[in-house]
């Protein structure tokens, strides 16, 4: 019963996760249609702000004989966390926001499960099939009403998006297999707060290429300050105990409910309409989450 317990609760915090980085889909919209940033600048100070309230709460927990032994494995998957991010949002840039979001996020739960299969992490059983495919159908359905490819429809700039795409889903896949690990061996808040502060290293590399900026005026000073704490040190967080508890196949489909979040709250603070195959889309996706926590999601082994 507590392992069961601890599951749900695990589960619980990788759907807040999803959810918070829903919120801050609308945020960045904002902070590029109106203000005028760049995805890398956002990014870049999305993880800083984020790595810098982690290091002050749980700076103290990491032990460096803890750390030596996984460094290696955080480096890499910092700098995951910071590509699989900027590719997605290189792709957004090359072809519109619904392609790349689906290849980003509908690949990774099938990448991941074929690995867990093929590691014996996961059973290769009807349930494990029915709930991904569920889960993979409402992501779709949920974005297909945004399915145009962008203002420019070259087939140029179609491969490229494409490619940057399929970059962040193998990414974030990889992310997903191995942040568990570091969790386990250095804690979820000391490992969170490595994993941050080698992705601000890694996305301050591109300040090389094109300076990165302070906004001067409150209203995107607040937004920035709400990315960095709330999508990326507490949802981080929360992904990353639930990485702990969770096998990979449910990590990586209960972060789903990123894109249910952004239209549902489009819908209600923007004033956009939700056609039919999206709310059939959020209710198979919430069927198929409700299905992994009656699946007895065990510990990662």
């Amino acid at each position: 019963m507590p392992r069961f317990s601890s599951s749900s609760l695990a589960l619980v915090a990788a759907c807040g996760a999803g959810m918070l980085w829903g919120t801050g889909a609308l945020v960045v919209n904002v902070l590029v249609a109106k203000h005028g940033f760049t995805p890398q600048n956002i990014s870049f100070w999305r993880f800083l702000i984020g790595a810098v309230v982690l290091v002050v709460v749980f700076g103290r927990g990491i032990v460096w004989r803890r750390l030596r032994p996984v460094l290696p494995t955080v480096l890499l998957a910092g700098v995951a966390m910071a590509s699989y991010v900027l590719l997605w949002f290189l792709g957004i840039e090359q072809m519109g926001a619904a392609i790349p979001t689906l290849i980003a996020l509908c690949l990774p739960p099938v990448i991941v499960t074929i690995i867990a299969i093929v590691r014996g992490q996961e059973k290769a059983d009807l349930q494990l099939l029915l709930v991904l495919f569920g889960a993979i159908l409402g992501t779709v359905l949920i974005i297909a009403r945004h399915g145009e490819v962008g203002a420019n429809g070259a087939v140029h700039n179609t491969l490229l998006g494409v490619a940057y795409s399929m970059g962040s889903a193998f990414l974030y896949a990889g992310f997903s297999l191995y942040s568990g690990r570091i969790a386990i061996a250095l804690g979820a808040g000391p490992a969170t707060a490595c994993l941050s502060v080698v992705a601000a290293v890694t996305m301050g590399a591109f300040a090389f290429y094109q300076p990165f900026t302070w906004p001067t005026e409150i209203p995107p000073q607040a937004w920035f300050l709400y990315l960095g704490v709330v999508t990326a040190a507490l949802a981080l967080l929360a992904f990353s105990w639930g990485a702990t508890r969770l096998k990979p196949t449910a990590l990586t489909v209960a972060t789903l409910l990123e894109p249910l979040t952004a239209v549902v709250l489009s819908a209600v603070l923007l004033g956009e309409q939700l056609g039919a195959l999206q709310w059939s889309g959020g209710a198979l996706l919430l069927l198929s989450i409700w299905m992994l926590g009656n699946r007895a999601s065990v510990k990662r082994a």
